[in-house]
């Protein structure tokens, strides 16, 4: 390399290097504000808007289209975004936050930005979050089923109303934030604060959930599960960011008034019908209960019920349980994503040995099942 060529290059490195050394300069001098009142240059904003959408652009190159057809997606999204996105990007009919209002960079109002961006961009953007700007990672990186739900809903949130959102979110749920008390219940038919104000408006006071695999029933289930569950939620032991914030959010006496609130409700009865289901179930019973010997798998049954011996109160209750609830656990345990108490790894090994035809059959026959006991009509 000779002549001009090399001069050039030589001269664009001592520049690069001069630039390097004053913003070097700049920065050591600390004439540079920090502060969130002063707001941005218009020209800083472009950079940094610009830099975010080709960042976001060039990492999802190649993503794989998002699966977001399941039925309680949104559901699932929308409990969610009401406790863990609502303070910083309102809701619709309500604008930003006050507080929020205050940083820098403002989070947008997402109903008129949302279809901006690409389902997966937003996929992108919720599970990884976004530096310096108080954005957060979803705090379980493992549950990209969460993330989807997320993504499912905010595709739907520029068409909701105020009065739309709110029975989206809250169901027969109140909508206040109630206190969250540390003292016990003063009257045993009441549900604990801690189910108002945490657990309700998805899982609902009857502890029935809300009519679909968007969150799990947890009346009549065993209280030592649901204890180990709210435990290991809070630890991180069992995924989910969703569930991570409000368990650790509660002391473990409240976690104990929670399970055995829930465990004493009433169970409720079996979820689903209809002839595909029932050949389905069918199939399911003759795994749950006989196993697959030649592939190693054991019965489910002995287990989880129903059998006449004893169980490890630790083991959660299957019985009316929603399916695709079930068939997403059973996911989960294959792909090694759920954790869970020190129990957990028992299910690796069965998990295994199931295709995704007789995980769907098992969780037909488990949802089928009267969970009081009761037989079939």
């Amino acid at each position: 390399m000779k002549g001009p060529t090399r001069s050039l290059l030589i001269l664009l490195a001592l520049l690069g290097a001069a630039g390097a050394v004053g913003g070097f300069l700049v920065a050591a001098s600390g004439v540079v504000p920090l502060k969130a009142s002063s707001g941005h240059w218009a020209i800083t904003e472009w950079i940094l808007q610009f830099g975010k959408r080709r960042s976001v652009a060039t990492h999802t190159l190649g993503m794989a289209e998002l699966r977001l057809d399941e039925p309680w997606l949104v559901l699932k999204g929308a409990g969610h975004y009401e406790s863990g996105c609502r303070p910083c990007h309102g809701s619709p009919g309500v604008p930003t936050p006050e507080i929020a209002a205050a940083m820098l960079p403002l989070p947008p109002y997402l109903p008129p930005r949302v279809e901006t961006w690409d389902p997966e961009e937003l996929f992108y953007i919720v599970k990884h979050g976004i530096k310096f700007t108080g954005m957060p990672a979803w705090q379980s990186q493992q549950r990209d089923d969460e993330v989807r739900a997320m993504v499912a809903f905010l595709l739907t949130l520029p068409y909701h109303t105020r009065a739309s959102y709110e029975r989206l979110v809250y169901g027969e749920a109140p909508a206040g934030p109630p206190v969250v008390a540390l003292e016990g219940v003063s009257d045993p038919e009441e549900p604990p604060d801690p189910v108002i104000a945490s657990c309700a408006r998805c899982h609902g006071r009857d502890g029935l959930g809300r009519g679909n695999a968007a969150f799990p029933k947890l009346a009549g289930q065993r209280p030592e599960y649901l204890m180990r569950a709210l435990r290991g939620y809070a630890s991180g032991d069992r995924h989910s960011g969703i569930m991570a914030p409000v368990a650790s959010g509660l002391s473990p006496a409240q976690w104990r008034q929670l399970a055995d609130f829930y465990a004493g409700l009433d169970p409720g009865g079996p979820d689903g019908d209809g002839s595909e289901t029932g050949r389905a179930a069918e199939r399911g019973r003759i795994v749950a209960h006989e196993g697959l010997p030649t592939l190693g798998v054991p019965s489910c049954a002995d287990c989880h019920g129903p059998a006449d011996h004893p169980r490890n109160p630790a083991y959660p209750s299957l019985a009316g349980q929603y399916a695709d609830y079930l068939v997403l656990q059973l996911e989960l345990f294959r792909a090694r994503e759920r954790g869970g108490s020190e129990f957990s790894p028992l299910m690796h090994h069965v998990v295994d040995g199931l295709g995704p035809e007789q995980i769907r059959d098992v969780a037909a026959y488990y949802a089928s099942l009267d969970p009081t006991g009761a037989p079939p009509p």
